[in-house]
């Protein structure tokens, strides 16, 4: 059985305006985007942290609720 790395909780990007980009970045030795979604003002996005993705990078007007608290991108 392989051993998790990732914290499979889900958290929630919701966008306050228009174009707000939502990039996965690559886990391992080599950090790559991998997927990337644009999101209109009101549309929200429920995502997670995978054996692929190690990271997401959130461009523009956004709130951003995980189970560590909420915070707004400036």
């Amino acid at each position: 059985m392989s051993e998790k790395t990732y914290n499979p909780d889900f958290f929630v990007i919701k966008a306050l305006e228009d174009g707000v980009n939502v990039i996965g970045l690559t886990r391992g030795t080599d950090t790559r985007f991998h997927h990337s979604e644009k999101l209109d003002k009101g549309e929200v996005m429920i995502a997670q942290f995978t054996e692929h993705t190690s990271a997401v990078k959130v461009r523009g007007d956004a709130l951003i609720q995980t189970s560590h608290g909420e915070m707004k991108t400036l």
